[in-house]
């Protein structure tokens, strides 16, 4: 099979769907990788990694995605690249569906056949193409979150560790999964003072077990979600339905609950966020302002540390990679149910029902497709 890895257009996204790793086992299994010039230089690999590993460099995207039987990418095609797939090509990356309807519209139109990282499975339920991101997003969240709590910035001007006789800052992640596991870890260990809110009794005495007490939990009711927001310096949103649209947990209403200058950062966002007031924003723009609440909400987070990024997430995708090219996508997700949870659209048809149900949507079951 002929793999190509266009550069990502996204704006200020410097990952790539392909690491030279990846190139060089792709080609091993006699596969052919294509990988347009400059494509890895934001995660600091250079196309003589790329060559070594025994890829082709091409100029343009247009080539790639003229030849190429597989793209793999790290972010959703953007409206130039959508134009670009045809009937029968396989795309494989990020998709995040369910709150964009003109992406949903573009591939249905284009034909071609689509696997999501962010819906793929494992056996033990968790999602294992997202995971190395919700590490990475929920680590960074309580430091870009302290950024956004500087006065310079808009915040409260509030240290998260505070001071000898200055208490901490306060910090709410609202979802006790993969993102907010790990931004309660980083946040307790700049010195804050931390709360996890979610809805699982099993999952709250897991991370008490787990971290021995490092930050504390708490029901995700209606009313603690409330008092929990009104009193915080920081939320955190960290709730993630897989492949549905984001619910919002924080009204605009609360925000008048809020302290001024309070930063709220979301991590859901690429699923149309969990806080009413979110829309996404950008690395070159990352914040601004609704009711004097400070909201961060950059769609692609990662991107912000490209190299640890890529290499996790290549790490994660490769055998999944190889298994598509190998077999081809049919036959790999027929063999793999897991890989088939990442089938969103084939010839212009919609197969995840959440997306569907979304955008009310007509979906045709996945299995059916398969079999043909």
């Amino acid at each position: 099979m002929k793999i190509g890895c266009p550069t990502e257009i996204k704006p200020q996204e410097f990952r790539v769907g392909l690491t030279p790793n990846a190139a060089r086992e792709a080609v091993s299994h006699g596969h052919e990788v294509i990988v347009q010039a400059g494509a890895g230089a934001g995660a600091g690999f250079d196309d003589a990694d790329y060559t070594t590993a025994g890829a082709s460099i091409a100029d343009s995207a247009e080539e790639i995605f003229a030849s190429a039987e597989m793209i793999v990418k790290v972010k959703e095609p953007q409206a130039g690249e959508r134009k670009m797939l045809r009937e029968g090509q396989l795309l494989f990356t990020y998709l995040h569906l369910a709150p964009d309807p003109e992406q949903t519209r573009d591939l249905l139109a284009s034909g071609c056949t689509a696997i999501a990282y962010e819906t793929v499975t494992d056996a033990r339920g968790g999602l294992p193409l997202l995971a190395p991101m919700s590490e990475v997003a929920g680590r960074l969240a309580p430091q870009v979150g302290s950024w956004t709590l500087q006065k310079a910035n808009g915040g409260r001007g509030v240290l998260m560790g505070g001071v000898p006789g200055v208490g901490p800052a306060r910090v709410a992640v609202i979802g006790g999964g993969v993102v907010g596991t790990h931004a309660a870890r980083i946040a307790a260990g700049m010195g804050a003072d931390v709360t996890v809110l979610d809805r699982s009794l099993d999952r709250m005495r897991y991370l008490d077990d787990a971290f021995s007490g490092l930050f504390k939990t708490a029901y995700a009711s209606a009313g603690n979600n409330a008092d929990m927001v009104a009193e915080a310096d920081m939320v955190i949103g960290a709730v993630l339905i897989p492949g549905a649209a984001a619910p919002k947990l924080v009204t605009r209403a609360q925000l008048s609950t809020m302290k001024p200058g309070a930063a709220i950062v979301d991590v859901a966002i690429d699923q149309g966020g969990c806080f009413e007031t979110s829309r996404a924003t950008t690395h070159e723009d990352p914040i601004y302002e609704v009711d004097e609440i400070m909201h961060y909400c950059v769609a692609n987070m990662p991107g912000a540390v490209a190299r640890t990024s890529t290499i996790a997430l290549g790490n994660a995708t490769m055998p999944f990679m190889l298994a598509l090219a190998d077999k081809g996508w049919r036959q790999a997700c027929a063999d793999d149910p897991h890989l088939l949870e990442g089938l969103n659209v084939h010839a212009g048809q919609l197969t995840y029902y959440a997306v569907g149900k979304a955008l009310g949507i007509d979906v045709i079951s996945p299995q059916k497709v398969v079999r043909g």
